[in-house]
């Protein structure tokens, strides 16, 4: 499975914390996007695509989610809740994100600008191109 945990690096003193993601350093790509997802209701999915070349931390700033993630061959559950954790998720690895919290916010760092022809949104389709490599 092309995911992991990532443990981010924090510092702090009784005035709070601060969390460093350097690119290239920290995690294994340089950053070229930064996004967030937030207001979404515990009853939503969201995801259900994968990448084709594509990598990403994400970060639970607040509240939680669970993410399926599945290499198609192995589908394995993780729960990102702590803002101190990234997830790193690897090219052609099919994502689908829920049980959102509610309030939980996610900030997502990628390695490539947005292009939708990147996006894989069929899962029969990822199957067949996963088989292929």
């Amino acid at each position: 499975m092309n995911y992991k945990l990532i443990n981010l690096n924090i510092f702090g003193d009784n005035r709070g914390k601060l969390a460093v993601v350097e690119g290239n350093k920290d995690i294994p790509f340089e950053i070229k996007r930064v996004y967030w997802i937030f207001d979404t209701l515990p009853d939503q999915e969201r995801g259900k695509h994968a990448h084709r070349d594509l990598e990403q931390i994400i970060v639970a700033m607040d509240g939680a989610c669970q993410f399926v993630l599945d290499d198609g061959i192995k589908r394995e559950t993780v729960w990102l809740n702590r803002p101190d954790t990234g997830l790193y998720i690897g090219k052609n690895m099919w994502r689908e994100m829920r049980h959102f919290s509610y309030g939980c916010k996610l900030m997502i760092l990628a390695s490539r600008h947005y292009d939708e022809k990147e996006y894989i949104r069929d899962y029969d389709e990822f199957i067949k191109i996963i088989n292929e490599k």
